[in-house]
């Protein structure tokens, strides 16, 4: 009998095709960065202008928000719908479409008459704004590896950094140039967007992978429905309306049955529009609400720094501009180097943690700002949230797409740039009402104060510092300075939340390809500590990467030249003497503990044997050498990755350390759709070369195991009788890794081939199955007893072929599961 594969799992994976040039990417990159340029300045360069449009328009502080959240909305809802079409068609036509929809956006943006039309204009530049910004990361991580990534995500930075700074200085020029006006803030960044247009169509060029394209529009609309609702709740509650109250119940209520329904559909959708399996990885889902939390810091907070600078301070547009330069340049400098720092040692979690300090330290000291705080503070606070934000922004974005598929990277990508921006989207919102009522009570009592009830600002409006009498000046400028203070104090624990989170996401070696599967773990280096004068050993995952010089019994080594004088760390306690040569030290876990009765071999270059000993319970060990020159040193333990080093050992004893990983243990379940456990599973894990690690069946209740797993990054391939295979990336630690998988069920077709009027078998007989759509699902050739055979296949409507005789077509409808018998009689009639 012959059993025919499905066409799904035959076609081939596109090549790899070689690595582009450092000059291929940036000609590539250099339309992608003008338009994340334009991008930007759409809200950048109308910050500064604001409090004039808002004057000018004779609008509140709530619209001042409503102008700044309206493009962040539309940005939020639309991010994770332009990462999903990225995945399913061209990446190129799509960020061309985003640039054609920003430039219709500006245009009706400076002809707007009134507030309505100005917040519409606004949606319209945010539904571009969101495939600008989703698509860049997108592409980008198309074309460049994880590994190489963090070098030109500091482009992106210092494209960020570069469009902050413009956007002011351009904004606050405009509104102090007469002739112009503040309408020119929506015009000056149509020529960079025609321009980036152009360039991107010479220089940009992704293969295109066609597949069937199916868009999940339900889910399209319940997200951009829960998700609008929530902002709109979170902008007018504690203004139009009490926090507690039947709105508040009204809304929250709407919002979260339209999040479970979202749920549902996508749970069952062909092309989610959120992959939900994505967030079964830890490291992804700590990664989106770090970028949610950071996504407050970096538009919730620094979108009112204008107002401070303009309306506590009393400076123009383009001054208030050059003022908010620290922040800027801290971002833009940190971003930088940072990428490259990442690009060349691998580390990044180090980065994150750092960043979620300094922005931690910025929101908590930025909170003691008042309208008559020195500069030189404010400057140094705002230095500290740039670098915050810079260390932390790309970096969460790296380290999610390091962990998944290519064919994920879409939606995986804007997941990340769509939590951050909704944590904008949701500040800005909501700290956009706090300063409104802080800003009417405080300046309600200063004017109190002065005998004068109401006035200018306590009902909410913005005035002009300059048409008011000198007392009430400084009792509006002491308000706004107070509240945008406060606006920092309450996005405090959220950049301290932000840091904690930090804490939990696991580091995965950056890969060192664009490959579907993430590169071995071997690629990436291992972050060891080394103490002076002492010389950490990396894992052997490690120094085959790297690329030794020789390679004998699949273990390679690493060439360590160090002076014939050993060292010793200061505070460390050392073997006893050696009385002559030799190799003394410690060995110890990944965490630093010792590692009792490890076993050391000394070999020489040659491969002989020279010494053999165990370390002791402090995890000291000493091994003698017949004189000088270079041996290699082989470490192995229980539970622990080998390590092994070729040392040179001069006239006196050598001082070196090891680090011995433990090995990983891989558990989890095996489960059909409805939850229940799916015994005698065929449990498959393999490396990144293919080769089979190790192999296990389901136990009765699902669940399997297998110890002695080396941490790195594996395949696990799961099938059973009645359910369709299942391969899985899974990146196993030292410690325990946890990996559920879920079965869908399987269906076969079979029968036989049968000569009509004789009844017998046919031989060499074509069949052919035919999804409901047309295409070939798959073909298959009859042996002797006329038999065929397709399976693994879902619940769907198919046509059978039959030909070799006057063709035959049988149309089938399986249910989901078990055998379908379909035998076929081919011959003239007589």
């Amino acid at each position: 009998m012959t059993t025919a594969v499905r066409a799904e799992a035959r076609e081939a994976a596109p090549a790899s095709a070689a690595p582009m040039t450092h000059r291929q990417i940036l000609e590539a990159l250099s339309g992608l960065l003008l338009g994340l340029f334009v991008a930007i300045l759409s809200a950048t360069v109308v910050s500064n202008a604001l409090p004039t449009i808002i004057s000018d328009l004779h609008a509140t502080e709530t619209t001042y928000t409503w102008v700044i959240t309206a493009e962040l909305l539309a940005t939020t809802v639309t991010t994770p719908i332009w990462g999903k079409l990225a995945d399913l068609v061209s990446k190129k036509v799509l960020v061309q479409l985003g640039l054609i929809i920003y430039v219709v956006g500006s245009a009706l943006g400076g002809l707007a008459q009134d507030p309505a039309m100005l917040i519409s204009a606004r949606v319209i530049q945010g539904l571009g704004v969101g495939g600008l910004t989703a698509l860049v990361q997108v592409i980008m991580a198309a074309m460049i590896s994880p590994r190489e990534r963090g070098r030109y995500s500091g482009y992106i930075g210092a494209t960020f950094a570069l469009a902050t700074v413009a956007g002011p200085l351009i904004g606050g020029v405009i509104v102090d140039t007469s002739w112009l006006g503040w309408r020119w803030c929506f015009y000056v960044a149509v020529p960079f967007a025609v321009i980036a247009l152009i360039v991107l169509q010479k220089t940009l060029r992704l293969p295109v992978i066609k597949r069937e394209v199916s868009i999940d529009w339900a889910g399209a609309v319940l997200f951009s429905a829960a998700t609008s609702l929530l902002l709109i709740w979170i902008s007018f509650a504690g203004v139009e309306y009490d926090w507690l109250s039947w709105q508040t119940a009204a809304m929250l209520g709407g919002a979260v049955i339209l999040v479970l329904i979202f749920i549902f559909v996508e749970m069952r959708a062909k092309e989610p529009l959120v992959p939900l399996r994505l967030f079964a990885n830890a490291a992804i889902s700590l990664s989106v609400v770090t970028s949610l939390l950071v996504g407050v810091g970096m538009y919730g907070v620094t979108t009112f720094l204008s107002q401070y600078f303009q309306l506590a301070r009393g400076e123009s547009p383009t001054s208030a501009g050059i003022m908010t330069l620290p922040l800027i340049i801290g971002l833009a400098v940190t971003s930088t180097v940072v990428g490259l720092l990442i690009s060349r040692t691998g580390r990044w979690k180090i980065f994150l943690i750092l960043g979620g300090l300094f922005l931690a330290a910025g929101f908590i000291l930025s909170s003691t700002l008042r309208y008559d705080s020195e500069y030189w503070q404010a400057a140094i606070f705002m230095v500290l949230i740039g670098v915050g934000v810079g260390m932390t922004m790309q970096n969460l974005v790296l380290a999610v797409q390091n962990q998944v598929r290519l064919t994920d990277l879409g939606a995986a990508s804007s997941a990340v740039v769509f939590f951050r921006t909704l944590g904008g989207t949701a500040g800005v919102a909501a700290l956009g009402a706090v300063l409104a009522n802080r800003v009417a009570q405080y300046t309600t009592d200063g004017l109190a104060k002065l005998g004068v009830q109401g006035g200018p600002g306590s009902d909410g409006s913005i005035p002009k510092l300059a048409e008011l009498p000198p007392p009430v000046r400084e009792v509006v400028q002491s308000a706004f300075g107070h509240g945008v203070g406060d606006l920092f104090l309450y996005a405090s624990p959220l950049a301290v939340l932000a840091l904690v989170v930090v804490l939990f996401i696991k580091e995965v070696p950056l890969r060192t390809s664009t490959d579907t599967a993430p590169a071995a773990a071997a690629n990436a280096p291992s972050p060891q500590a080394t103490s002076p004068g002492r010389h950490a050993q990396r894992p052997h995952e490690e120094l085959v990467a790297v690329g030794a010089d020789s390679e004998q019994n699949g273990l390679a080594t690493l060439p360590l030249r160090v002076p014939d004088v050993a060292y010793a760390s200061a505070g460390t306690s050392q073997p006893q003497d050696l009385g002559g040569t030799g190799i003394r030290g410690f060995v110890r876990g990944g965490d630093g503990t010792p590692v009792p009765h490890a076993n050391l071999t000394l070999i020489d270059v040659r491969g002989h044997q020279l010494g053999l000993t165990a370390t002791q319970a402090d995890g000291s060990y000493q091994v003698r050498t017949p004189g000088s020159g270079t041996y290699v040193l082989i470490a192995s333990a229980s539970e622990h990755d080998p390590q092994v080093a070729t040392l040179v050992v001069g006239d006196r004893p050598l001082d070196f350390d090891l680090v011995l990983t433990g090995s990983g243990k891989l558990t989890g379940t095996v489960r059909d759709l409805a939850g229940k456990p799916v015994a005698q599973a065929m449990v498959i894990v393999t490396d990144v070369r293919g080769e089979v690690v190790t192999t296990g069946m389901s136990n009765a209740d699902g669940t399997y195991g297998f110890s002695g797993v080396v941490a790195g990054t594996y395949t696990i391939t799961v099938s059973a009788g009645t359910h369709r295979p299942v391969a899985l990336p899974v990146e196993v630690g030292t410690g325990e890794t946890t990996q559920h998988v879920i079965l869908q069920p399987a269906a076969r077709i079979r029968g036989t081939i049968r000569l009509k009027g004789a009844d017998r078998p046919l031989a060499d007989a074509r069949v052919t199955l035919l999804d409901a759509t047309g295409n070939i699902v798959g073909t298959a050739t009859t042996g002797e007893d006329g038999e065929y055979a397709f399976a693994d296949l879902t619940s769907d409507q198919y046509t059978v072929i039959a030909t070799g005789y006057p063709p035959v077509a049988n149309a089938v409808t399986l249910p989901g599961q078990g055998d379908d018998g379909q035998d076929i009689w081919l011959g003239h009639s007589e």
